[in-house]
C-alpha cells in the first residue's frame, strides 16, 4: 500500500464490512472508540460466528493520551471446571479439541464487552448500550448475506453440528 489510509472523523476496520459499518455508524454518532470496538465484537459474532463468536475470549488494551494502557483479560472463568478428572468421568484420555467439551477457549467475549463498557463510561463514553449493540441486534433479528467461508464452514461441518442441541433451531 503506497499511502496509509487516514481519517479525521474516525476509523474502523474489521473482517467483515458489516461489523466495521456498526463501528463506523457508533463513531458518528459520538460513541468513543471503545463503544465502537463493542459494537463491531458483537457484529462480528452474529455475522462472522465461524470466526469469533460469544462463546469465546477477549483480550483488551485500551490506552488513553498520556495515561498506563488498561488491559482486560476476558478469558472466561469456566475454565476452571476443566480439570483431568471432568474428562476422565466421561472416558477421555485427553482433552477433546471439537463438541461440548472441547476447553480451547473460555467463554469470556461478553464478561470483556462489559468491563471495557464500564471503563468507556469511567472516561466519559455516552452511548447506552441499547445503541451499541443495535446493529448485532438487527442482523440477529433480520438476517444478513451469509459468507462464502461461513458457508463453506457450516458445509463442511454439518455432519458433527447437525445433532448438537439448538443447533438446527
Amino acid at each position: 500500500m503506497i499511502n496509509t489510509p487516514r481519517a479525521f472523523r474516525g476509523m474502523a476496520t474489521s473482517p467483515h464490512h458489516l461489523a466495521t459499518e456498526a463501528g463506523l455508524r457508533v463513531l458518528r454518532e459520538g460513541g468513543d472508540a471503545v463503544e465502537a470496538t463493542i459494537a463491531m465484537g458483537a457484529c462480528l459474532a452474529v455475522v462472522y460466528p465461524h470466526m469469533t463468536a460469544i462463546g469465546g475470549d477477549g483480550f483488551w488494551l485500551v490506552s488513553r493520551g498520556g495515561e498506563d494502557p488498561v488491559a482486560i483479560d476476558a478469558c472466561g472463568a469456566a475454565g476452571s471446571a476443566a480439570t483431568a478428572s471432568l474428562y476422565a468421568a466421561r472416558g477421555c484420555a485427553a482433552i477433546p479439541w471439537r463438541g461440548p467439551l472441547a476447553a480451547n477457549t473460555v467463554a469470556g467475549a461478553v464478561s470483556g464487552w462489559g468491563e471495557a463498557f464500564a471503563l468507556s463510561r469511567a472516561h466519559g463514553g455516552r452511548l447506552p448500550l441499547s445503541r451499541i449493540l443495535e446493529d448485532a441486534i438487527w442482523h440477529a433479528e433480520n438476517g444478513f448475506p451469509v459468507t462464502a467461508s461461513q458457508h463453506e464452514l457450516t458445509a463442511s461441518k454439518r455432519a458433527e453440528l447437525i445433532d448438537a442441541p439448538g443447533f438446527a433451531a
